[in-house]
């Protein structure tokens, strides 16, 4: 868990100055440049537009942006969506992460589970042959005593106590 963190973090650490690398390549190379450039005005004639339509008023003539404001707002764009897709990824990778630890975490629940259901079964059947087993000896007990009670009492009837000497 702690690596999975500490991972992120140098993921996020290493995305800034690879995204300032991006802005300073928009400035130095032609074709990212003129990909910026139309980048940007897409962006600032949509906006443009939604604040316009926003406002209720119609859009007229939208000028252009300068190239190098172009430039600048096409690169930090494109800097901002590297940073934005490098935490989104690292989201959902830390997202798959916990569910897949989760997963497992439930199937070894469920398994511990299964286990401490068989031995309540089997714990539920020893108890069951314990208790015909008490069953059968409180039975017994019972004829026991009966038959200890009629002895005594044909005793008593008899005069067997009777015979017994009696220490005074």
């Amino acid at each position: 868990m702690a690596s999975a963190k500490i991972a992120t973090l140098v993921i996020r650490t290493i995305a800034k100055p690879i995204s300032t690398q991006l802005k300073r390549q928009a400035k130095e190379h032609e074709r990212f440049r003129n990909f910026c450039v139309s980048l940007a005005q897409m962006m600032y004639r949509t906006e443009v537009r939604l604040r316009t339509g926003i406002l209720g008023e119609p859009a007229k003539h939208i000028r252009p942006l300068s190239e190098t404001k172009a430039i600048d707002s096409g690169a930090n764009a494109l800097a901002e969506g590297f940073l934005f897709s490098v935490a989104a990824a690292l989201i959902v990778g830390e997202t798959y992460r916990t569910s897949r630890n989760q997963s497992k975490r439930r199937d070894d629940v469920d398994e511990k589970l299964d286990g401490l259901e068989n031995k309540v079964s089997g714990l539920m059947t020893e108890l069951g042959s314990w208790q015909e087993r008490w069953e059968e000896e409180r039975k017994r007990n019972d004829d026991l005593a009966r038959v200890l009670s009629r002895v005594v009492n044909i005793g008593i009837k008899g005069g067997i106590l009777n015979c017994v000497p009696q220490l005074h």
